[in-house]
């Protein structure tokens, strides 16, 4: 068995960010989304800009906004750090948090998952190096930019939609699951759309953080209706997004 937290530990984490770093890489393992998993422990020690003591800080707090700068903290640890003041102190009616400087991210489902866990609406997306070109060709132009949409449910079992906009993934990529050529658009003959989304994500992103990097934004709002009971029992047993087999 493999002692996660300590090959954190040993990178230079605290035993509390190791924790929260293992936790994540943990549950993508438990989903089958390994290119979110334990090969990122190893990844981690690549980046020639990893600061463990590094720490996020909010810049801008107003209600129904936030501003937070990772400060070189890793995107894990400041999305964990967003989501656990979100539930500390959540918003009347709805927030929206931007975050710049965050990256990686990871499996942006775990996010929002935990914020419907605690009963709000949420949607999240996050930039990364650019990947993906248009299917026509030429530059790569946008990140996979994932999007991941969580609304929580009375019973208890939130729905989590979580997609990237590549055919695979860049951890498909590093864990060997893919080849780098496979990371295109999704959708063959459509992929025209995947790439719209992807290079509407990244415009969204770019034009709130306002900054040089990768970042993220947040929306989180209490929900107003309760839907999803009654999707699953329309749904009659069909697993539905976010929902282990």
């Amino acid at each position: 068995m493999i002692d996660v937290p300590g090959k954190l530990r040993a990178l230079g984490f605290s035993a509390e960010d190791a924790q929260t770093l293992a936790d994540h890489f943990l549950d993508a393992e438990r989903r089958g989304r390994t290119g979110h998993g334990l090969s990122r422990v190893d990844w981690l020690a690549t980046l020639p800009d990893l600061d463990p003591s590094a720490r996020p800080r909010v810049e801008i707090a107003e209600g129904g906004y936030e501003r937070w700068d990772g400060r070189g903290a890793l995107g894990y640890l400041t999305l964990a750090a967003i989501v656990e003041a979100q539930l500390a102190d959540p918003p009347e009616r709805a927030r929206v948090i931007v975050a710049a400087h965050c990256f990686p991210t990871g499996m942006l489902g775990y996010w929002v998952r935990k914020l419907a866990e605690g009963g709000f609406v949420a949607a999240l997306t996050a930039t990364s190096p650019a990947r993906l070109g248009a299917p026509a060709g030429g530059p790569k132009l946008a990140g996979t930019n994932p999007l991941a949409i969580a609304i929580p449910s009375s019973d208890g079992r939130p729905i989590v939609a979580d997609v990237s906009m590549g055919a695979v993934t860049y951890g498909d990529v590093l864990t060997g699951a893919a080849a780098p050529e496979e990371l295109v658009p999704f959708g063959g003959a459509q992929a025209h759309k995947a790439f719209a989304l992807a290079l509407g994500l990244q415009l969204l992103v770019d034009s709130l953080t306002a900054a040089d990097g990768y970042g993220a934004v947040l929306f989180l709002a209490r929900p107003e209706g309760d839907p999803v009971p009654g999707l699953r029992e329309l749904a009659a047993g069909v697993r539905l997004p976010g929902d282990q087999s």
